[in-house]
């Protein structure tokens, strides 16, 4: 499996928070913000922070960094690394089967991602075949778009989808995002839109609004 950093709120979690890094990061990228996320009414919660395999990165010129497929190029009409997003999407499943075989229920976990791990998080919540607590997707976009149509999954059709981003990113454009969240919205997912004056990161606000989201998932998911 892929080598993750773990940390549970409570002794014997029910819940898991599957948490997906950006390009060129890793598993340590997030760790911090749990406190800052004030969960205390929520039931016990195992964090995943998972760490991509490093690869070479077309769009940064072939340097070698931690990332969940190549990119070739910022534009939306450039061409997708389908095979590199479904092979980790074939690795990140493999956690989340780890977690139901350690006792947490499906309907007990969340996705979230951050940049390209928003898109992986997006490519394998909305075509998992069991029903999941929730999707966050921060300042990332919806990968693979043209095939979501026929590949998605019935079992979350109505997962609520908690979706991000700063109003000043340059790495992620907000337009982009917009349009992703537009195509999620014409297909039926009920997408809790939110922006935010910042670049391409996490802000105090954010994270109260994540907060709250993941409290509602998931204490509706224990009940």
């Amino acid at each position: 499996m892929l080598p993750c950093i773990e940390i549970e709120t409570a002794p014997n979690p029910s819940a898991a928070v599957i948490w997906l890094h950006g390009l060129g990061a890793d598993g340590n990228d997030f760790v911090p913000i749990i406190p800052e996320l004030r969960l205390a009414g929520c039931p016990g919660i195992r964090f995943i922070f998972p760490s991509a395999p490093s690869m070479p990165v077309t769009v940064n010129g072939g340097y070698v960094m931690p990332a969940w497929y190549d990119i070739i190029g910022r534009n939306p009409m450039d061409p997708e690394d389908a095979n590199g997003i479904k092979q980790s999407a074939t690795a990140i499943t493999e956690l989340i089967e780890h977690e139901f075989n350690r006792g947490i229920a499906y309907e007990n976990m969340v996705l979230a991602g951050f940049s390209q791990g928003c898109a992986m998080a997006l490519h394998i919540g909305l075509r998992f075949p069991h029903k999941l607590a929730g999707i966050i997707a921060l300042s990332g976009y919806l990968p693979l778009a043209m095939s979501l149509q026929l590949e998605k999954h019935s079992a979350n059709s109505t997962t609520p989808i908690f979706m991000a981003h700063g109003t000043y990113d340059q790495v992620v454009v907000l337009e982009r995002a917009q349009a992703s969240c537009a195509v999620l919205e014409r297909l039926g997912y009920e997408v809790d839109w939110n922006e935010y004056p910042m670049e391409h990161s996490v802000n105090h606000e954010e994270l109260m609004d994540i907060s709250r989201f993941l409290q509602r998932v998931l204490i509706k998911s224990s009940s």
